[in-house]
C-alpha cells in the first residue's frame, strides 16, 4: 500500500482484541520510528515497549485507568531526551564517516545546538516533543503497512511513567502509543476539508 493509502486507513483504535506481538516486530516498528527527521540529527527519541501484565498494570494505572493499555498487545512510551543535544557530536560521528557530512560542518551543528539548547529549558523540552511526535506518527504508519492497529494517547501522569519505566529525569514521557489488533473495525473520522486548513502567501 502507498503513503496516501496508509494515511487513509490508519485510524486510533478505541479497542483492542487479544493478540501478542513478538520482539521482531517490536524492533521493525521502532527501526521505522527511529528513521523520522529530528532537529539538527539529534535523535533524541526514546521507546519503551510495555509487553508484560505486570508492567500494563503499572502503566495503565498511570494513565487514568484506559482499557487499551491492558488490551494492546504492547504499549510504547515514546519519549524525548531533554538532554540529548550533549551526545550530538556522537550522533554525527557515523554521518562525517560515511562521507555525508565533513568535520566542519558537524562542529558548526554542535556548538549550533549548544547554543539554542544549553539552559534552555523551553527548547529542550519542544525539541523533545517534535522529536518524539514524529517518531510517533512514523511508528504508526509502520504498524498500519504491517496490520497493526494503534492509537496515541496522551492522558497519563509523566511523572508516573517516567517511574515505572525507570526513566531518567532527563526523558520527558511525550506519547503513549497502543499497539494491538482493533476489536471492531473502523472507517477513520471525517477530515475538515483542505480548504478550510491551508493558504498561499
Amino acid at each position: 500500500m502507498n503513503l496516501m493509502g496508509l494515511l487513509r486507513r490508519r485510524s486510533s483504535a478505541h479497542a483492542f482484541a487479544e493478540s501478542a506481538i513478538s520482539d521482531a516486530e517490536l524492533w521493525h516498528l521502532v527501526q521505522a520510528a527511529s528513521l523520522a527527521p529530528s532537529a539538527f540529527h539529534l535523535q533524541n527519541w526514546r521507546f519503551t515497549a510495555v509487553c508484560s501484565p505486570e508492567a500494563k498494570q503499572a502503566l495503565y494505572e498511570a494513565a487514568f485507568r484506559q482499557p487499551k493499555i491492558l488490551q494492546a498487545a504492547a504499549v510504547f512510551i515514546i519519549s524525548g531526551d531533554l538532554l540529548g543535544y550533549q551526545a550530538l557530536a556522537a550522533r554525527l560521528q557515523p554521518v562525517v564517516a560515511a562521507g555525508q557530512m565533513d568535520q566542519a560542518t558537524a562542529d558548526g551543528w554542535v556548538a549550533f545546538a549548544q547554543s539554542a539548547f544549553h539552559e534552555q529549558p523551553q527548547a529542550q523540552r519542544d525539541e523533545a516533543m517534535r522529536s518524539a511526535s514524529l517518531a510517533a506518527m512514523a511508528l504508526m504508519l509502520a504498524a498500519a503497512e504491517a496490520g497493526w492497529a494503534s492509537c496515541p494517547m496522551s492522558g497519563f501522569d509523566p511523572a508516573a511513567v517516567r517511574k515505572l519505566a525507570s526513566l531518567p529525569e532527563s526523558h520527558l514521557p511525550v506519547l503513549l502509543v497502543a499497539v494491538g489488533k482493533a476489536a471492531v473495525a473502523q472507517a477513520q473520522k471525517v477530515r475538515a476539508p483542505v480548504e478550510q486548513l491551508w493558504r498561499r502567501i
